[in-house]
């Protein structure tokens, strides 16, 4: 008797799971705002930068030291270029937060969820369905109502520096997935050696006169709460949201991530509501709930199409596709922390 074909495992089990801890993420990044703006100035901007990341750094070092012994020099200078790319991610972020409206960042900055579906369709020459396409629309109108509550200003050079964040942030991302350089090695490793080239490139900027305080001289002037800020950045924004990435990326798509990651501003609301007093008003929570209901749709229509390429390898006799992205597609390493 013939053996029986496989049966495709189900196509949004382990998405699904991918999912919670991703939206986490987003919880997270959401309060990163009250966080940064808490301790960081127009004139610390990259000092705070230096201190955020040196936080952590020293623990990363010294918890993966043999298998940071253990990467090929590829992987180093893969990891490290990586980390350059980060690095742009995190000044462009900063800068723009500090000069320009917390409404135009937030609107500008959720375009990442947009930039990269479209970029990822692009390298990989494929058309995305219309549906995802009106799923991330549906979520962009979302964020433009959820952050009216405060007006629309002209645009500014903080303006232009979160859309440059936005972009970079989609190349990060899709350079993850296509570096073959940095495939197969510890996902630690590469971590540490990001956050080091990042810190490397923060560390020769603050030397330069006129980027503003030395760390020193804006650790000197933190308080208590200031240094509860730099911690929750460092250790919740940054290692938290880097290993979740590396982990729900390699079980999912890009795009996926991205889109549920675009929950960021519901997220930033809620907090804000609660702990600051916003009152973002009925357009505000409608836009919450455009936000969720495109997050949602986008998933479901990237649940279907992974469960039609699945039936159809097998009624072509092919190993069906389980709900792994294939390997040439899959990231090996995490996208980019929050800001």
């Amino acid at each position: 008797m013939p053996d029986s074909p496989a049966v495709p495992a189900r196509p949004g089990r382990f998405g699904r799971l991918a999912d919670v801890p991703v939206l986490l993420v987003a919880a997270v990044w959401g309060s990163s705002y009250l966080a940064a703006k808490g301790v960081t100035t127009a004139d610390t901007v990259v000092a705070v930068l230096v201190l955020r990341f040196a936080v952590v750094l020293p623990v990363l070092v010294a918890v993966g030291l043999r298998r940071l012994r253990a990467l090929s020099g590829a992987q180093w200078r893969g990891a490290g270029l990586l980390g350059l790319v980060l690095a742009g991610i995190f000044l462009l972020e900063t800068y723009g937060v500090v000069h320009t409206s917390a409404t135009n960042a937030g609107l500008i900055i959720s375009l990442t969820m947009v930039f990269t579906p479209l970029a990822e369709s692009r390298v990989r020459g494929v058309r995305l369905p219309g549906a995802f396409l009106a799923a991330a629309g549906v979520s962009v109108a979302g964020v433009a109502l959820l952050t009216q509550g405060a007006g629309f200003t002209a645009p500014s050079g903080g303006d232009l520096l979160m859309l440059g964040a936005a972009v970079a942030r989609t190349v990060h991302v899709l350079a993850m997935a296509r570096m073959e350089s940095v495939r197969g090695a510890d996902a630690l490793s590469l971590t540490t050696v990001q956050l080091g080239g990042a810190v490397a490139v923060f560390a020769v900027l603050v030397a330069v006169p006129g980027t503003g305080a030395s760390p020193w001289a804006a650790a000197a002037g933190f308080g208590a709460g200031d240094w509860a800020g730099l911690l929750y950045l460092s250790v919740f924004c940054t290692l938290f949201a880097f290993f979740v990435q590396m982990w729900a990326v390699r079980r999912t798509s890009p795009s996926r991530v991205s889109l549920l990651l675009g929950t960021e501003p519901v997220w930033a609301a809620v907090v804000g509501i609660a702990l600051a007093g916003d009152r973002p008003g009925w357009p505000g929570f409608v836009g919450a709930a455009f936000v969720l209901a495109g997050t949602a749709w986008g998933r479901s229509v990237a649940d279907r199409g992974r469960t039609v390429a699945g039936e159809g390898r097998a009624t072509a006799g092919e190993p069906p596709q389980t709900t792994r992205t294939p390997r040439r597609h899959t990231c090996e390493t995490s996208g980019t922390p929050g800001r």
